[in-house]
């Protein structure tokens, strides 16, 4: 039992953590247009975080039993991802680089998951389909759409700003700033709430596992009747569950993140509300998307280069391509690196005795 309890506070610090560390992705461009202060900003994506988070449990499901082959999933085996995945997210924090909280979250998983395996890497799930036909897997839904998103969001992204530039090129300055101001605030809305429907679901699908893990292995067996909320025979995303998830990722986002808001919202383009809106819009439709056929996209990758995008139709030169590909770098690297903390802390966990 005290193992599913150091679980569960690792799974809620990194759901904490993931709201502060991608509280950037919602409120970035808001932020440095100007239309909203840095404190409004917060409260309106702490807010629509909450409500994504609540909307669904879709993408829970594929981290939970979708990736890995859970026979070889232990308390320590989830322990050990989290640790991976906390780890490089406060150092992508520090830095100030808007890394995948969801990459970081799997290559943990992963990574501990050949270690319980003894290496053996026939325990993740590379590509199957399922008794209704749908595909899941490592390939469908974690490595295609790291490929096909940041693609997705600079075309769409472009497009978008391309249509926009044609809609209003008459107008002034200052009626567009007016008008994009307002609309900002939906766009930046749908931005929260999308993110949140789908990273918060991802810490839901941990939790699931550790309690189906626990479960299995009888750990609340000698619990009194009151705490059968914690049994979990058959995979699924407890209420409990989903609400604390949806709780604390508000209250992470609510601490801000600004480092990372600096990179995103001022160091790669410079945007007006115009601007803000497009990558923003863009960014939520993408991840809406995802959330609803259970892939945990990067939501990092869907606006960074949605406001990539923007900017290369506002100037090619307007994007600051150095910062760019220390960006780059960091999503490259995630997956891999994660992993290998993963491993790590595995192999460590099992050098002093826990299994």
């Amino acid at each position: 039992m005290t193992i599913f309890l150091i679980v569960l506070v690792a799974a809620l610090v990194f759901e904490y953590i993931n709201g502060f560390h991608d509280a950037a992705n919602a409120i970035a461009t808001v932020v440095s247009t100007k239309v909203l202060t840095p404190r409004q900003a917060i409260l309106l994506a702490a807010f629509f975080n909450l409500t994504g988070a609540l909307a669904g449990t879709a993408v829970a499901s594929t981290i939970g039993k979708g990736l890995v082959d859970t026979n070889y999933v232990s308390m320590v085996t989830i322990l050990a991802g989290l640790t991976g995945a906390i780890v490089w997210n406060l150092l992508t924090w520090w830095l100030g680089l808007p890394s995948s909280s969801s990459h970081a979250l799997i290559g943990g998983l992963c990574g501990a998951a050949i270690a319980s395996a003894d290496g053996n890497w026939q325990v993740l799930t590379w590509s199957a389909v399922d008794a209704k036909g749908a595909a899941y897997g490592l390939w469908p839904k974690v490595v295609l759409p790291m490929i096909t998103s940041p693609v997705l969001g600079f075309i769409g992204g472009a497009l978008l700003m391309f249509l926009l530039t044609m809609l209003i090129h008459r107008l002034r300055p200052r009626t567009v700033n007016g008008i994009f101001g307002k609309l900002q605030l939906a766009s930046a809305a749908f931005m929260g709430h999308s993110h949140g429907s789908n990273d918060a679901q991802k810490t839901m699908g941990i939790i699931a596992l550790a309690l189906f893990t626990g479960t299995k292995a009888g750990v609340f067996n000698d619990l009194p009747e009151w705490a059968t909320f914690l049994r979990t025979p058959e995979f699924e995303i407890r209420q409990w569950v989903v609400v604390t998830c949806a709780l604390t990722m508000c209250a992470g986002t609510a601490a801000g993140g600004w480092r990372i808001i600096r990179t995103m919202g001022h160091k790669m383009v410079r945007l007006q509300p115009v601007h803000g809106f497009a990558a923003e819009t863009t960014a939520a439709a993408i991840i809406h998307v995802a959330s609803m056929l259970g892939i945990p996209i990067s939501t990092t990758h869907a606006i960074s280069t949605s406001i990539m995008g923007v900017g290369a139709v506002k100037r090619f030169g307007a994007v600051k391509w150095g910062v760019v590909e220390r960006i780059v770098w960091a999503w490259v690297l995630t997956l891999p690196v994660c992993g290998l903390l993963g491993f790590l802390t595995e192999m460590a966990l099992r050098h002093f005795g826990y299994r």
